[in-house]
């Protein structure tokens, strides 16, 4: 166990916890010291099968606001809200549409995340003052056995500082969050590596707010209807109020000005590298985020390989990582192919076209 002494806004001095727990052998004590932190209203980070997750009490107003506060998140920016068994969905719905019935049998536990109307009891915190709520049961023994362990559902966005590349592994919590949080929960590196699909039941026909491993094609076979998309997910200028988390706000974002490079192999390799070369004459350090097939191509000052176009879950799964690795080698401008992939790349360019701030050449 590791201790990060800290200093909290008030300067006194508190401390962030950080547990190893093995997902297939749960210690049972550090579950229920997690567990009794989010009851007393404390935030403790956790690994979902997506990112990890910034957990507090989704009841507790103080809870949501101390989450904002932590990642420097704006209010009106919704939380996510996790429970371990479908009938805790009653808790906060105030109805159930019959879609969530179905869509719960195919895909939870999983990386779906249900919008239903909310009752009473849910705090607008937790919503960002929406009257609706958005709900998951997330797959992976740690979260599903801290949810139970707390008696609570717990409300958790990223684990990150907003606007960030999302954390897939703890080391990347306790670089954005330690001194900020109570406790975080090490199970490794996560399986997915980009947050859930969202999909909102209160429209007149169902709508995808996020994309994610969950495809639209996977969601109608389910329900036997179609699912819309809502225009947001590729619009660089939505200023509507949000009712999801991402559909507003700069998200996933290095800390370099990222670009992205569309088109044909050949040329997308021809444009990355003019542009380099001249980046490099100005005297900047160059990355360049690159495939299998094209990595050797490269004449940047870092070359960082995502994975194999084959391997489209590859890709997912490095992708904050790989954003992360840019900060840590101190680069300056960042170039990017475009990973158009067959069956998640709607998701994959999701995160990429928010870290770019819809920056893209088209060669």
């Amino acid at each position: 166990m590791t201790t990060v002494v800290y200093l909290d806004y008030n300067n006194s001095t508190m401390e962030t916890k950080i547990r190893q727990v093995e997902p297939n052998r749960i210690d049972r004590n550090i579950i229920e010291e997690a567990g009794r932190l989010i009851a007393a209203g404390e935030l403790v980070a956790f690994p979902t099968e997506t990112v990890y997750g910034l957990g507090g009490d989704a009841m507790h107003p103080l809870a949501a606001r101390k989450i904002y506060a932590a990642k420097g998140r704006p209010s009106d920016n919704p939380l996510i809200v996790h429970i371990a068994d479908f009938a805790d969905m009653k808790k906060v719905a105030a109805r159930l549409p019959e879609q969530a019935g179905k869509l719960a049998e195919a895909f939870w536990p999983g990386p779906l995340t249900m919008i239903v109307e909310k009752n009473d009891s849910v705090p607008e915190e937790t919503t960002g003052g929406m009257n609706t709520v958005a709900v998951r049961m997330p797959e992976h023994p740690v979260a599903l056995a801290l949810i139970r362990a707390s008696n609570c559902l717990i409300a958790a966005p990223s684990a990150n500082t907003s606007g960030r590349p999302s954390p897939t592994e703890a080391s990347h919590v306790m670089e954005d969050l330690s001194g900020k949080i109570a406790m975080i929960l090490d199970a490794g590196s996560v399986e997915i590596g980009i947050e859930s699909t969202i999909i909102d039941l209160t429209e007149q026909a169902p709508m995808i707010l996020r994309p994610g491993y969950i495809t639209r094609e996977m969601l109608e076979e389910v329900l036997g209807e179609q699912v819309m998309v809502d225009p947001g997910i590729i619009d660089s200028d939505d200023s509507r109020k949000p009712k999801a988390p991402g559909m507003k706000y700069r998200h996933y974002a290095p800390k370099a000005e990222l670009v992205i490079v569309d088109g044909t192999e050949d040329a997308v390799v021809q444009k990355i590298n003019e542009l380099v070369r001249r980046k490099k004459d100005e005297g900047k350090k160059t990355a360049v985020i690159a495939s299998e097939e094209t990595r050797r191509r490269y004449e940047a000052d870092v070359v960082l390989c995502i994975g194999t176009r084959s391997d489209e879950n590859a890709i997912a799964q490095h992708l904050y990582k790989i954003l992360r690795e840019c900060d840590e080698l101190d680069a300056e401008e960042i170039y990017s192919e475009s990973f158009q992939t067959p069956r998640i790349g709607s998701a994959i360019m999701n995160r990429l076209l928010k870290a770019a701030g819809h920056t893209v050449i088209t060669v």
